[in-house]
């Protein structure tokens, strides 16, 4: 990158090519702010001399203007003098250098509020039902706890309790909630979320400008390679259901930028910069730094290893130990949990995972799904091989094009086809353990690895088998740091129409609009962020007791136990802020489910969650008591289930034991009523209220008496 200024093509660049701001300039260049920079004529850039009539010299004076003329619209000429004068001073104010990065900012978070629409709209009280979202909403409620308590965001005894969690490896995003502290404690953990996915757009489009401003000549190829970057589908379907993978991709334009700054002037500043952004990344995202952590080694190892010399070496060591120190936090937390065997993974699991999340051919380059949005239904053709990745892995067909024509236009750069090698390569990494073109899978010199066919030919196939990447488990999240390439590589074509056929601009823009954004899964519905109905009585107690929300399970990454919770559960137990049994953590660890599982009440819950029998479960005799035989037709068992009188006492003690005061049933099936409810009942849950409408939620109560909120109405 070091070579953007030294070997550009095409017209000489205006002053201001290849820097961050035109103000930095020397006077009477971009930065100047007199009357002719400010694009104004020259007899009005300054204050002329003295009018004629009152000019010495005898100079003549200039043509009368009657009293009855001056008189007639007496305001009319201040109006115009006034607006005049506005009009140079906002000229004169944009020319300020953090006058335009903030109008620029501002063009950028509206692009992406519109790109992302109904995203938005979400502020006013609602959530993406997923449990990832569940999963963001209660980090920032977590993070700002702990923070105002002085206590570890690191571990948690809030989920899977008693037992608890530790969260090294979890979507925690320390850093974001640390920032959101203040807005979390005023409008809640709900009101953060929303504000952060509304704005990240934005926030990912001005960083790759920033980035691109170092390697484009103008501000329009840069602005073009911004839009590229943080409207593209890739990310903003990102933003919409998965925060941390699209909040972690702002650091890789921010770790390039950094990195090319201290390339090109090493020094102090400029490393404790780059320390700090690799910093921020870990405490943000694990899986993005690895990411960024590769750029920063492709900008700066070519640089050492040229011209070796402590003058060059020194910048990145500072780097690397500002970097450690502001990422330590998260570091140790990492290492706790490793020496706890908390990221002990089954190799098969890890190798079914990989073959599950590659890309196919030629999907990766077709026309976005968001085409259809505009009737173009016909060129938004499934775009997956045989089952649904997490996120919409593609670069889309206008970003694909305009990055192969800013390669043709920038052939005489060499960063130019190091861009395009970093684009091939990611995508070649992105394609998975096997190649998938249509709905066709093949497998090149196959081999069985970990009892999953995999192909030898594929990168990715090796790549996950370098130390410390064998958890990186989704190989389509490779394509983001390929977007990161190729958006700057559209710049350039972008750049090349600016000064060759800038009407051509004009059809790109309208062809870039037709694949930009993303409007949300149809399929995934809408949740409020409050639960009061059903949260009522639970909010009343201050007894720290656990709640059981049912279904039951600790889910997450893998890998996992029990079966899918609501993500309603998590949400709620942000506003009444009581411990659940339930988890959900990208890495579950090991310890955790052992502990679960360990409690009687846990591990015959989650067996009458995992199997219906046709013969009764329970061995009580009496007729008609929650424990009489009922088979419901059609269901056949995985394997015999029989709970004792003597388990269903262990189980009830057990739960007394760990303080489980409340049970919410969101889900109302024959396997809940003929089994769960019984279950509950014999250990000691009693039924408290219920919400009104049709998919109403119980919940229970545990007590040896009558439940102290009892209700007989339906909670509204």
């Amino acid at each position: 990158m070091d070579t953007a200024d030294r070997d550009r093509s095409g017209r000489p660049a205006p002053a201001t090519a290849g820097t961050l701001d035109a103000g930095d300039q020397a006077p009477g260049t971009a930065g100047d702010t007199s009357g002719q920079a400010a694009g104004l004529p020259a007899d009005t850039a300054s204050p002329g001399p003295a009018s004629a009539d009152t000019a010495p010299g005898g100079a003549a004076p200039a043509t009368p203007v009657s009293d009855d003329a001056m008189g007639a619209r007496p305001g009319r000429l201040e109006r115009a003098a006034g607006s005049f004068r506005r009009r140079v001073a906002g000229r004169a104010w944009l020319q300020r250098p953090l006058a335009r990065q903030l109008s620029l900012l501002v063009f950028f978070l509206a692009a992406g509020v519109v790109v992302t629409w109904p995203l938005a709209t979400y502020l006013t009280g609602s959530l993406p039902e997923s449990r990832d979202t569940a999963s963001y909403v209660w980090g920032f409620y977590w993070v700002t706890r702990q923070v105002t308590h002085l206590s570890n965001p690191w571990f948690t005894t809030h989920m899977a309790a008693p037992v608890g969690v530790q969260l090294g490896f979890h979507t925690l995003m320390p850093l974001p909630g640390l920032l959101f502290t203040p807005l979390t404690l005023a409008f809640g953990p709900s009101f953060s979320y929303n504000l952060m996915v509304t704005l990240l757009p934005g926030l990912l489009c001005y960083a790759m400008y920033r980035a691109a401003r170092l390697w484009l000549r103008s501000a329009t190829g840069a602005v073009a390679a911004g839009l590229f970057f943080g409207l593209s589908s890739m990310l903003t379907q990102q933003t919409w259901y998965h925060l941390n993978i699209a909040l972690g991709a702002l650091f890789l334009p921010m770790a390039l930028e950094a990195s090319v700054r201290l390339r090109r002037t090493p020094g102090r500043r400029q490393a404790i910069i780059l320390g700090l952004v690799m910093g921020a990344a870990v405490l943000t995202d694990q899986e993005s730094s690895v990411l960024a952590g590769i750029v920063t080694g492709l900008v700066l190892l070519p640089w050492l290893l040229r011209r070796p010399s402590w003058a060059r070496l020194w910048p990145v060591v500072l780097a690397t130990v500002v970097g450690t120190v502001v990422a330590s936090p998260q570091i140790i937390a990492m290492l706790q949990e490793i020496g706890q065997g908390g990221l002990t993974i089954s190799p098969k699991l890890l190798a079914v995972s990989y073959k599950q999340y590659g890309i196919g051919l030629p999907g990766m380059f077709s026309p976005t799904p968001r085409v259809a949005n505009f009737g173009l239904g016909a060129l938004a053709g499934p775009f997956l091989h045989g089952r649904d990745n997490e996120g919409m892995p593609m670069f889309g067909t206008v970003l694909t094009v305009l990055a192969i024509g800013g390669l043709v236009a920038s052939y005489r750069r060499r960063s130019a086809w190091l861009l395009a090698a970093l684009w091939a390569g990611c995508a070649a990494l992105a394609l998975g353990t096997s190649l998938w073109i249509g709905k066709v899978q093949y497998l090149p010199l196959a081999s069985v690895w970990n009892g999953v066919r995999v192909s030898d030919v594929m990168p990715y196939t090796w790549f996950v088998r370098i130390p410390g990447l064998s958890s990186f488990r989704e190989a389509d999240r490779l394509a983001i740091l390929g977007l990161l390439p190729a958006a700057l590589l559209a710049g350039a074509a972008v750049d090349w129409l600016r000064y060759h056929a800038r009407p051509v601009i004009a059809v790109v823009a309208v062809a870039a609009i037709f694949e930009a954004g993303y409007a949300g899964n149809a399929k995934v519905g809408v949740m409020p962020t409050s639960y009061r109905p059903v949260d009522k009585a639970i909010a009343a107690d201050h007894s720290g007791s656990i709640v059981l929300d049912l279904p039951f399970g600790l889910r997450g990454g893998i890998p996992v136990d029990g079966v899918p919770f609501f993500p309603q559960a998590l949400v709620m137990a942000t506003a009444d802020g009581h411990p659940r049994s339930i988890g959900y953590s990208s890495r579950v660890p090991l310890p955790t489910i052992h502990a679960i599982n360990r409690h009687p009440f846990y591990s015959y819950l989650i067996l009458s969650q995992h199997q219906n029998a046709v013969k009764c479960p329970w061995w009580a005799a009496a007729p008609k008591s929650a424990t009489a035989c009922f088979e419901p037709p059609g269901v056949y068992p995985f394997e015999p289930l029989k709970i004792t009188p003597e388990q269903l006492a262990a189980a009830r003690e057990d739960a007394a034991r760990m303080h489980i005061g409340w049970a919410v049933v969101w889900k109302r099936n024959n396997s809940v009523t003929d089994f769960i409810l019984p279950y509950l009942r014999e250990t000691g849950f009693r039924f408290a209220y219920r919400t009104c409408g049709r998919d109403s939620v119980l919940v229970y109560q545990r007590t040896s008496g009558k439940p102290a909120f009892s209700a007989r109405a339906c909670q509204r």
